[in-house]
């Protein structure tokens, strides 16, 4: 029986994915990493509310099996681009420095379908830095899942995503060949698929883009 570590438990994917962790026979434990009180009861559960920019107030709690960052913010919502990286580099860097110090096994994130450190898009460019930052990390396995454009019901409405959503699903027919990892794609089913990479636990620097994602989740639904 493992015990799984995570932030980001109050967002689209992580409230998701929180719920498998919690009702799944692989963990014993469940450890969250939020702000504020989520209002979840649980025997599994310990919630630490924490001061993210504090971490010597928290290291010691970072403890367990696997990470699973799915932390995330946007821009507008940051309020500019240095607290936007604050949240989507600096927090999982640091939970990862130390929970590589606290010899974690393995450590997820939710990236984004084209991040790249050398990006001139600031969104990408700072998925991408974390990225590399991983691929040097010494954990048994790093799994960066790289999704397309999310579907599912945010507590905040998005216009910019809701309008997006629309059109590409209008059409996702035309989505074969080389672009089908641009699909929309179902936040469930990312939630559903990064538990599942979890699992097998791979060693090494992995890269799982939107396709895949979807294949995986695909594939432990059946």
């Amino acid at each position: 029986m493992k015990t799984a570590l995570i932030i980001g438990s109050t967002g689209l994917i992580g409230s998701q994915l929180l719920e498998i962790l919690l009702k799944s026979a692989e963990y014993s434990a469940v450890i969250t990493f939020v702000k504020r009180d989520s209002g979840i009861q649980h025997p599994k559960l310990k919630q630490h509310l924490i001061d993210f920019d504090n971490p010597e107030s928290y290291e010691k709690f970072v403890v367990g099996d696997d990470f699973f960052s799915t932390i995330g913010t946007t821009i507008k919502k940051a309020g500019s681009q240095e607290a936007f990286r604050t949240v989507d580099f600096g927090y999982p860097k640091t939970f990862a420095s130390i929970a590589m110090q606290n010899n974690v096994k393995q450590f997820l994130i939710i990236s984004s379908i084209g991040a790249n450190a050398k990006s001139g898009n600031f969104y990408l460019k700072t998925k991408g830095d974390i990225q590399d930052f991983l691929k040097v990390c010494h954990f048994e396995s790093v799994s960066v899942l790289q999704p397309s454009l999310l579907l599912g019901e945010r507590k905040e409405f998005r216009l910019g995503e809701k309008m997006g959503a629309f059109f590409m699903n209008l059409f996702s027919f035309a989505f074969v060949g080389n672009i089908r990892k641009y699909k929309p794609i179902q936040s469930e089913a990312v939630a559903k698929a990064m538990f599942d990479i979890a699992q097998k636990n791979k060693p090494g620097f992995n890269i799982f883009e939107s396709n895949l994602i979807q294949e995986i989740a695909n594939k432990k639904s059946c």
